[in-house]
């Protein structure tokens, strides 16, 4: 596979490429982060190479990424699939600056449109679900915007699967624009989406698209046991560092860092990056998904992107999958034991068709 071997994006029409290009490094506003000079060499690299799938938010370095976007892609807007994300507050002490109703949700993409300048937004998110809002009214706004020409295509992000199976029925029942994606936190770090989120995407056409699929930096060896020890004993981290963000993610534990053990020593096997055996087993497995990569360096994309053309053997595949298995759980797990399965099919041999 390479960049430019086109998937469709969930039950739509929509072409985009295996890899998306995640912008949240684009600014420094956050302590962190690449100026616009290497922001556009990384977008320079990946559009060349055939990339056209970019993902970015009004919040990511507190609008300093869109708007570098907006400058980024002057004359060159047509060629690429733009999602951001509307929901998380940019305005502290302001309840409507924030959330997934309505105001929030014009005066973002009304603000998102200037930063990125831009007439329209090609797939724009609900960034994460504010448990307050009614999902008819999620529903029926962003349907206004498609129908007034600002928005093309929907998507959820960071929602449980009973909500977000409601909203897709909703839509569909009473014929608004249908989510065409489904984005979250997945990685081999990070499973237990595999138990309703990603079985709901698939069913209801929604593609998946994957954030942090390096366990933020966990899974590539950024981090050590000591880390680990230091953040268990400190608390007061300082909020700007990435060690930070991964330790308040859950994401440094040692289970996880078991699991980079792994993808480190068949990386070594392979005389390859850490960062290629992770996103490989994201694009390689059964669900379809098209993994978000964040970078701030050219060197980086690079190396990402090397992983379109990596094949994990069977033997590897085994141990990845052995040491970041989840239980599933009820019902998942009861229903594959033998006596409901001899109770189901009368004991006959029954498989779906392909």
């Amino acid at each position: 596979m390479k960049l430019d071997d086109y998937v469709l994006l969930g039950r739509s029409g929509l072409r985009v490429s295996p890899l998306a290009l995640g912008t949240m490094t684009f600014g420094k506003e956050w302590g962190w982060g690449v100026d616009q000079t290497e922001a556009g060499r990384i977008l320079g690299a990946y559009m060349d190479a055939g990339g056209n799938f970019i993902d970015t938010a009004n919040v990511y370095t507190n609008g300093g990424s869109e708007k570098m976007l907006g400058q980024l892609l002057q004359g060159q807007r047509q060629r690429v699939v733009l999602a951001t994300k509307y929901s998380l507050n940019l305005y502290p002490g302001d309840p409507n600056g924030g959330g997934n109703h309505r105001k929030s949700m014009v005066q973002s993409v009304e603000e998102s449109l200037k930063r990125l300048d831009t007439d329209y937004i090609d797939l724009l998110y609900l960034h994460a679900w504010d448990g307050l809002t009614p999902p008819d009214e999620v529903v029926r706004a962003l349907d206004d915007l498609v129908r007034a020409g600002k928005v093309l295509y929907t998507g959820l992000s960071d929602v449980p699967a009973w909500l977000a199976a409601q909203m897709q029925t909703l839509a569909t029942a009473h014929d608004r624009n249908p989510f065409v994606s489904l984005q979250i936190q997945y990685s081999l770090a990070e499973r237990t989406v595999e138990r309703e989120l990603i079985p709901m995407a698939r069913a209801l056409g929604m593609g998946v698209t994957a954030w942090s699929p390096l366990a933020m930096g966990v899974l590539i060896g950024k981090y050590k046991r000591e880390d680990l020890a230091a953040v268990n004993a400190d608390a007061t981290l300082d909020s700007a560092s990435r060690l930070s963000a991964a330790a308040t993610h859950d994401m440094l534990t040692e289970h996880n860092l078991a699991i980079a053990d792994v993808v480190q020593a068949i990386a070594r096997e392979k005389s390859v990056s850490p960062a290629q055996i992770a996103l490989a087993w994201l694009i390689g497995n059964r669900n379809a998904n098209i993994p978000i990569i964040g970078v701030s360096s050219l060197r980086q994309l690079q190396d990402n992107l090397a992983a379109l053309e990596l094949t994990l053997s069977p033997e590897e595949w085994h141990r990845l999958d052995e040491v970041s298995r989840i239980v599933l759980g009820f019902p998942h797990d009861f229903l594959e034991l033998a006596p409901p399965r001899q109770l189901l099919t009368g004991g006959t041999r029954i498989a779906r068709q392909a």
